[in-house]
């Protein structure tokens, strides 16, 4: 008789009762996990979280998501939540050059318009530090403090006032063309991600997922 073997550790499992579909459950003793050699509910399977995120980036919507998996819409956004807890900026090299923007998006309805700001490193492509909130000093804030502790060799952004007051005048430069890298970026963000999609029904419900789903597409 083929052993259930433990998902998370390789142990042999034991018996432990079945499912009120008459299915055979098994205990890892070293886990304390109780599982089943194979699920029928797509969510439970070992390679859903990774399906997730390659629909998010793929332009999916959390209910497309649902139809397309087969899984239901409060599942797919509990996953994106819990894949997100877990994930975290990248460390900064210092004496880097960035670029920092805003973009404009919706959140609980077409009447509240917030603001994506973030940093992108121009050496490696990567965005160490975003936020989301009202374009003001406080919430552009979070994310030039986070860049100014690398000691940055140069800083760009437009010519958005609020930066005067946030950045050093001798690494902050306005000049035209100098933000083109993460221009380019807010294009691929608002093609890749459909809450981020213009002229659509599309914006997300809550800030919470919307900071979510930027973790997952930054950092995963």
């Amino acid at each position: 008789m083929k052993k259930m073997k433990c998902k998370k550790c390789s142990q042999i499992c034991v018996k432990n009762g079945k499912t009120q579909q008459g299915r055979q459950r098994y205990y890892c003793r070293l886990c304390k996990e109780s599982q089943q050699a194979e699920y029928i509910y797509e969510a439970c399977k070992t390679n859903t979280n990774s399906k997730l995120v390659k629909l998010l980036k793929e332009g999916c919507g959390v209910r497309s998501i649902s139809r397309i998996l087969d899984i239901s819409p409060k599942t797919v956004n509990r996953r994106l939540l819990s894949i997100s807890n877990d994930l975290r900026a990248p460390l900064i090299k210092r004496g880097n050059s960035y670029e920092i923007d805003e973009m404009c998006t919706y959140v609980g309805s077409k009447t509240k318009r917030r603001y994506i700001a973030y940093a992108l490193d121009i050496k490696s492509k990567e965005v160490v530090s975003f936020v989301v909130g009202t374009r003001t000093k406080k919430t552009l804030e979070h994310v030039t403090s986070t860049v100014l502790l690398s000691n940055p060799k140069q800083i760009f952004t437009d010519k958005l006032n609020i930066y005067k007051s946030l950045l050093p005048e001798e690494i902050h430069c306005t000049k035209q063309y100098s933000i083109n890298h993460i221009e380019r970026m807010n294009l691929t963000l608002r093609t890749h991600l459909k809450r981020l999609n213009r002229r659509t029904i599309c914006y997300s419900k809550s800030s919470l997922m919307l900071v979510a789903c930027l973790k997952i597409y930054f950092w995963y």
